[in-house]
């Protein structure tokens, strides 16, 4: 299996509901560097998983729907914690649909898999990995 992965980074603040979050019911901040591992059995014609320009512009274009928001005030997760496993999915299905889109150019409807992995810190982060759809090329 190939992979190609992407990198970038959010910021946001948030706040959770439930007993099991403790201090983190509080309104607060997190950082996430976000890692986007792309994977493919083959590579394409040109050798390629993805073209590397256009899956960090992908990525940055969702990431931009959430960079410097407080998610509390966003409609799209009203009543949900929005945790780093949560978003974790968000963020892979919205560069999911971008792949059917042409977003992601053609090497993209080779794409079997994808893993958004959301690190909060050096020492603790969260990921969501999952089949894509085939794509007609």
């Amino acid at each position: 299996m190939f992979s190609l992965t992407v990198r970038d980074h959010f910021m946001i603040a948030h706040s959770f509901q439930g007993e099991v979050f403790g201090p983190a019911r509080a309104m607060h901040g997190a950082t996430y560097v976000v890692d986007v591992e792309m994977k493919r059995p083959a590579l394409d014609d040109d050798n390629l998983v993805v073209d590397i320009g256009l899956a960090s512009v992908a990525l940055k274009k969702v990431l931009d729907t959430l960079n410097f928001k407080n998610l509390d005030e966003e409609e799209r997760f009203a009543g949900k914690n929005t945790t780093t496993e949560f978003l974790a999915y968000a963020i892979f299905e919205q560069l999911a649909a971008m792949i059917p889109a042409g977003e992601l150019g053609p090497a993209a409807s080779g794409l079997t898999a994808m893993r958004v992995s959301l690190h909060e810190s050096h020492i603790a982060w969260a990921s969501y990995e999952g089949t894509l759809p085939t794509v007609a090329a």
